[in-house]
């Protein structure tokens, strides 16, 4: 497992060398949201496309 200041390390090698502050922080952020769900996922568990569908087909209008 890498740590966080690897994952930061390779997060700024990938974005270009004229990016903001502003644009660290967002793909910090993002990265932050997405460790987050997969922690969630795995402690929570998820559900299938077709639950998810379900669930939500009261706001879909078809």
């Amino acid at each position: 497992m890498n740590t966080a200041k690897d994952e930061v390390k390779a997060l700024l090698d990938k974005l270009p060398d004229d990016c903001s502050l502003e644009d660290v922080q967002y793909h910090l952020y993002v990265a932050e949201k997405i460790h987050r769900g997969i922690e969630r996922a795995e402690k929570e568990g998820t559900i299938s496309q077709d639950e998810a569908e379900r669930k939500f087909s009261k706001w879909i209008s078809k």
